[in-house]
């Protein structure tokens, strides 16, 4: 157990998720362009899921080309409503567009989880949150906003279940850290798997 483990991500989120479980963990953030990784999955077909999982590859795989004995925890999260994939929003305007789009309906959090070690990819999961949104009335929406202000720009659902982004829903399937964007008991159980934590 003295393989040194590496979050691929800036996410505080997700790192304070692995710091909460116990573990010892270094964290990179992955310098890759996603949309650039993304287009010729669009292009494809590629499902919701699918992308996720790619990004996530993406992630780690760069993040092991400069740390290759190290596990690399690679992780990325797309939100899909039917066959339409949303990005974090721009700018408040597009919040505000986006959160219309998905009042009253459910839409899925897709989140991909990947282990790499020495540029090769051991591990790959997804696990899915469905979340449905209560309907939301314009002006209401936008005093969500102007409450919560830049914070719904760094998520692709303008929204965090961990703050004040809970009010938009009315019913949600999946677990805490599937929506956070680290599936941590999957991840949990392979770690064990490999002995790279205490079993």
């Amino acid at each position: 157990m003295t393989t040194s483990l590496i979050l691929a991500s800036k996410s505080p989120f997700r790192a304070q998720l692995l710091k909460n479980a116990g573990l010892t963990f270094g964290t990179e953030n992955a310098d890759i362009d996603e949309r650039a990784v993304e287009a010729p999955l669009y292009r494809s077909g590629a499902t919701p899921e699918d992308v996720a999982i790619v990004l996530a590859e993406a992630k780690a795989l760069a993040v092991s080309e400069k740390h290759p004995d190290a596990i690399i925890i690679g992780c990325d999260q797309t939100l899909s409503l039917g066959d339409e994939i949303f990005h974090k929003p721009a700018d408040l305007e597009e919040a505000g567009k986006n959160l219309l789009k998905l009042s009253g309906k459910t839409h899925q959090l897709n989140s991909g989880i990947v282990l790499v070690k020495n540029g090769e990819t051991i591990w790959r999961h997804v696990a899915i949150a469905y979340m449905t949104m209560r309907p939301l009335q314009p002006e209401f929406i936008g005093r969500y906003l102007g409450r919560i202000g830049d914070n719904a720009l760094s998520s692709v659902g303008a929204y965090q279940v961990e703050g004040e982004g809970i009010q938009l829903f009315e019913k949600i399937k999946g677990d805490y850290f599937t929506i956070i964007g680290l599936p941590l008991l999957p991840l949990l159980q392979k770690l064990r798997e490999e002995s790279l934590i205490d079993g």
